[in-house]
């Protein structure tokens, strides 16, 4: 790897600086892709979004829900799901996460979990839910935090090809619409033009024929 690195292209013949081997793979090749990962990785996961999913983390199940933490399970919902909790509500939010992981280190059930979507079924199915129904609630917003993110990008991804350069004067209704078939090509495909056509029909008597 200490050998003398030849460019196969462009500066072989002018090539004056000393590159090794080892240089040119490290630097050139291994950093140059970590910087364009990590790049990326910033680009799609602010500081925001860093810190959503690491208190949600908190809520894992593993080594008996170790990582439990009352006070910044209590900033996740204060900070993230304000339109989901009252005031009233997060405030008997901590007495709920207390005395759940009170329950939680006895019940030995509770050891068998292994993801957070474990403990929302097992919840459920036990009808503790009903007990714990606000941090049940915390549960159900937090898992649905994978699809949201993925409709995100789906939906960001296909206004790009929606909206192009001659189309950037379209009406936001008009746009919605087209990014709502778009993004669902596989449902709307199931739809013939002609069941469209009977459904439209139905909606009110019209004077003529579709």
């Amino acid at each position: 790897m200490n050998a003398s690195y030849i460019a196969r292209r462009g500066r072989a013949r002018h090539q004056q600086d000393q590159v090794t081997m080892n240089h040119f793979y490290r630097v050139e090749i291994f950093l140059a892709t970590i910087d364009k990962q990590l790049q990326e990785l910033n680009r799609r996961f602010n500081d925001k979004a860093l810190e959503l999913l690491s208190l949600s983390s908190l809520l894992e199940p593993k080594d008996g829900f170790k990582s439990f933490d009352v006070g910044k399970i209590c900033t996740l919902a204060e900070k993230y799901y304000p339109m989901d909790f009252t005031d009233q509500e997060r405030f008997n939010l901590r007495y709920q996460l207390q005395h759940f992981i009170c329950e939680a280190k006895i019940d030995p059930n509770f050891k068998n979990l292994s993801n957070l979507q474990e403990v929302c079924e097992y919840l459920s199915q036990t009808e503790k839910s009903n007990v714990y129904y606000l941090f049940d609630r915390l549960i159900r917003l937090i898992l649905t935090l994978p699809v949201s993110t993925t409709t995100t990008e789906r939906a960001f991804s296909a206004m790009k090809i929606m909206k192009t350069r001659l189309r950037n004067k379209m009406e936001d209704e008009f746009l919605a619409d087209s990014l709502v078939i778009y993004i669902e090509r596989k449902l709307a495909k199931t739809y013939s033009i002609k069941s469209i056509i009977d459904d439209f029909k139905l909606l009110k008597e019209r004077r003529a024929l579709l």
